[in-house]
């Protein structure tokens, strides 16, 4: 290769850094669109709306957590003929949300969790979620029951009682328990007229009663 040959590559060399810059420089990232958060939604205010989102955004239990407590949830409500699970009904999530909203159960659910394991391999030498139906059934049996539970399972009982209580809400609040409930909400009533014993107490006849009111 000449002078002239390795000049000439070194200029479109240089030229060629100078156009992939430049090309580089026109490419301008895509701004990430800003959601506006509306003044009121769904009963909230604008600062809760703020408040839940952060809360949603935020992680307090890790994935092995978040396992635990949905086998738990749906032990304590499972599937049956005229509904779904806890988990099914999005309890597991809700959990989620409630101890970052009130940061006072954080610590008991976390101590639960980590007795429900230590419990299981006492018992059986494997976590709670890797056990099967049956002898998960048997450590919960330790503490579902306040009455029957020994003084040394006292941690579990406070334990299960909370984990029941947030599945309980968290369940009958979901739209899914509502209708298990068969709450239909506020409804319009159907009106049939005055009853025929209030027009009998004052000798009216349904006409009557019309063409007075219409008055």
């Amino acid at each position: 290769m000449n002078r002239r040959d390795i000049l000439k590559n070194i200029g479109l060399g240089t030229a060629g850094v100078i156009v992939s810059g430049e090309a580089i420089g026109q490419v301008k990232p895509k701004a990430t669109p800003v959601k506006e958060i509306p003044e009121a939604q769904n009963g909230k205010l604008r600062d809760e709306i703020i408040h839940d989102n952060k809360l949603k955004a935020a992680k307090f239990f890790t994935a092995a957590e978040m396992a635990a407590i949905t086998v738990l949830a749906d032990i304590i409500i499972p599937a049956d003929k005229t509904s779904g699970s806890a988990s099914q009904a999005g309890v597991p999530a809700f959990i989620e949300f409630i101890v970052k909203d009130m940061p006072h159960h954080q610590t008991p659910m976390r101590g639960g969790l980590m007795w429900l394991d230590n419990e299981s391999k006492k018992m059986f030498s494997k976590k709670f979620v890797a056990l099967s139906a049956a002898d998960r059934l048997k450590v919960v049996d330790l503490v579902a029951f306040p009455n029957k539970a020994k003084k040394e399972h006292s941690q579990g009982v406070s334990f299960f009682n909370l984990m029941r209580n947030l599945t309980a809400t968290g369940f009958f609040t979901s739209e899914m328990g509502v209708k298990d409930l068969g709450y239909m909400g506020n409804t319009p009533n159907k009106w049939d007229g005055v009853p025929q014993d209030v027009l009998d107490q004052y000798n009216l006849s349904y006409k009557e009663w019309e063409k007075h009111t219409a008055k």
